[in-house]
């Protein structure tokens, strides 16, 4: 199974830091939900995990080995990566869309083989699109859109994905739609998945290892149950905010506290 883990690593936009000293393990078959105010350095965070953004110090370690030393198509047989907001070229399908996925896989003499073939149409059966394959990208309901990109991710066969607000833009049943789907293929497969989230009920729902992160530091991390709380809501979201059970899954629920509400304070943006 693909391990990935980060040592003491620095993230950066030009001189300003945004991520310092990072340091921690993927839990390997696990659902990892990476949460934090805006400007915490999440998507730093998960494209610097995705070998997109080259520390400038430490290292990012995929199977135990510097990411940045091994071969572009070696890290993309192993690391599936869904960006924020991804927007397809006008007219292409979903089946084109989905076929993208196996560029890793791709030979100079053998450019398409029934393995390929097989995990497009894999991908398509898992996220209930075989029957819009013809479909044109842009034509489709924001719920479908997202399973088309997540379909093109899984038809890369790799054993850890990382997406990057996979939920954004998205009403709640579409929200509920992609997030019980990432649920299902990390049950059914052992997939590891890592996702950044803005919604910390969803996060406690959905992940079984929570990451909170502040000024591009990562807080607390671990179970929801002991990493979600009162007063980790008021140290990474500046939030008074009542933790309860929920009555649904029995993981935190968190309730902002109207009563105790304080003017916003000014946090850095990257």
């Amino acid at each position: 199974m693909v391990t990935l883990e980060t040592s003491e690593v620095v993230l950066s936009y030009g001189s300003k830091r945004v991520v310092d000293d990072l340091d921690f393990v993927i839990p390997a078959g696990k659902i990892t939900a990476i949460i934090g105010a805006n400007g915490s350095g999440k998507s730093t965070c998960l494209r610097g995990l995705a070998r997109v953004l080259r520390p400038v110090g430490g290292a990012v370690l995929l199977n135990g080995e510097d990411i940045h030393l091994q071969p572009t198509k070696a890290v993309a047989k192993q690391i599936g990566l869904l960006p924020q907001g991804p927007t397809a070229p006008t007219g292409v399908t979903v089946l084109d869309l989905v076929r993208r996925g196996r560029y890793p896989h791709q030979r100079l003499f053998d450019q398409w083989s029934v393995e390929d073939e097989a995990a497009v149409q894999k991908a398509l059966v898992l996220t209930a699109l075989n029957d819009a394959s013809e479909e044109h990208v842009d034509h489709l309901s924001g719920g479908q859109r997202q399973r088309a990109w997540i379909a093109m991710a899984l038809a890369q066969e790799t054993d850890l994905m990382l997406l990057d607000e996979p939920t954004t833009h998205l009403d709640i049943a579409h929200q509920v739609e992609v997030l019980n789907l990432l649920r299902d293929l990390n049950r059914a497969e052992g997939r590891t998945v890592v996702m950044v989230l803005h919604d910390i009920n969803q996060g406690c729902r959905y992940a079984d290892h929570v990451v909170a992160m502040r000024d591009g530091k990562i807080v607390n991390q671990g179970a929801p149950q002991e990493v979600v709380n009162s007063q980790m809501m008021d140290e990474v979201f500046g939030l008074a905010a009542v933790v309860i059970p929920d009555p649904v899954t029995g993981t935190p629920l968190c309730v902002p506290d109207v009563v105790k509400r304080r003017p916003l304070a000014p946090r850095s943006i990257p």
